[in-house]
């Protein structure tokens, strides 16, 4: 039986290919679905791939993924930098978390550098776009492996 891995997507992703395509590139939050639902086969991991832009609603599918999920990979999107309220869900699930970012948070707007999710999470990913997903995943997988 296959790990799930929840990969959960923070506020305004979902405009993701239209919304400021030089920062975030032209890919759609189905195509990064996607992108995550064929790395995850080829590791054995089975995705749940979600996004809202309802922070209560994230904080509930954070807690449903205690007992229920291996890990969890997190675009907190713009809640990383403002939201305790996630940070302490993450914690309280106490499973592995990675945090990921389509851009390179650290070289944009000053109150971009902090993030509340970092300190807890096993791994940061910024810059790469997609392939930070992919490489998230991928690293899940060793995780797991052992």
């Amino acid at each position: 039986m296959p790990h799930t891995l929840l990969v959960l997507n923070g506020p305004n992703l979902n405009l993701l290919g239209a919304r400021e395509p030089a920062t975030y590139g032209h890919e759609t939050l189905d195509d990064i679905a996607a992108i995550c639902e064929r790395t995850g086969a080829e590791h054995g991991l089975e995705i749940d791939f979600r996004q809202t832009n309802h922070e209560g609603q994230l904080i509930d599918w954070i807690h449903q993924a205690r007992g229920r999920c291996a890990g969890i990979l997190i675009n907190p999107a713009a809640w990383t930098h403002t939201s305790v309220a996630i940070r302490d869900a993450l914690a309280a699930v106490e499973l592995p978390v990675i945090e990921v970012h389509l851009s390179n948070v650290h070289a944009r707007e000053e109150f971009r550098r902090h993030s509340f999710v970092s300190g807890i999470a096993v791994g940061v990913i910024a810059g790469l776009g997609s392939d930070g997903y992919r490489a998230g995943i991928r690293h899940f997988s060793k995780l797991l492996k052992g």
